[in-house]
Order: C-alpha cells, then structure tokens, then sequence
C-alpha cells in the first residue's frame, strides 16, 4: 500500500502544480494574448519548478543528490513539456477544442507519463 500513498501525494502535489499551471496558462492566454501553445509551455514550466520542489520533499524518499534527481526531473519534464506542446496543438489548434479543454486534457496525459518517469527513474533507488 505504500505506492498507493505515494500516488495519491503525487496527486495532491500535482494538483498544486496544476493549480498554477493553469492560472498562468490563464493569465497569459487570456490577459497577455498570447498563443495556447505557448501560454501552455511556459505555465508548464512553473509548475514544474513547484512540483520537483514538493516531490522531492513530500513524495519520494529519494537518496540521489538534487543534482542528479535534478537533471533526471528536468529530462522527463522536458519530454512532457513536448508532449504537453503536442497535445494542446493537436486538441486546441488542429481539432478546434477550447484551450482550457485542451488543457486539461493534455494535462491528463501527461500526468501519467510524469507519475511513471519519477517514480521508476527519477528518484528511484540509486543501482550501485
């Protein structure tokens, strides 16, 4: 029962991020006029920050220096960062979908490749 711990505080933490994920999403689709891809990526950006901050910290009992779990967080936020720029594009701009339902849709999925990633590479247990 242990995973299922972990995964509902990576949950909670990730819905933190989401949180501000999405306001900044907002405020720069919205206020600042610019594009949902890039609005997207940005707030993505910032959410991640918060999100390796209180998963490292709430979530995995990890033993890895910061600059190694550091640089395998920045890798899978990097592939999700893509993902998340794909997933908008293809459900805001080539499907016709709102951009917060775009959003929260590609949030979804990335959300489960995040999960997988952090747990199995990121902080996982140092081979050695």
């Amino acid at each position: 029962m242990q995973w299922l711990k972990q995964f509902i505080t990576f949950f909670g933490v990730g819905v933190a991020a989401t949180i501000t994920d999405w306001s900044i999403f907002f405020v720069l689709g919205s206020w600042a006029g610019l594009s949902s891809v890039y609005a997207a990526l940005i707030a993505y950006c910032c959410g991640g920050v918060l999100s390796y901050t209180l998963n490292r910290m709430h979530t995995f009992a990890s033993e890895r220096s910061h600059l190694e779990a550091g640089w395998r967080f920045a890798a899978v936020m990097a592939a999700g960062f893509a993902m998340t720029g794909f997933f908008v594009w293809l459900f805001a701009d080539r499907l016709g979908l709102p951009p917060m339902a775009a959003r929260v849709l590609s949030t979804g999925i990335v959300f489960f490749w995040n999960y997988a990633a952090h747990k199995l590479w990121t902080f996982a247990e140092a081979k050695g």
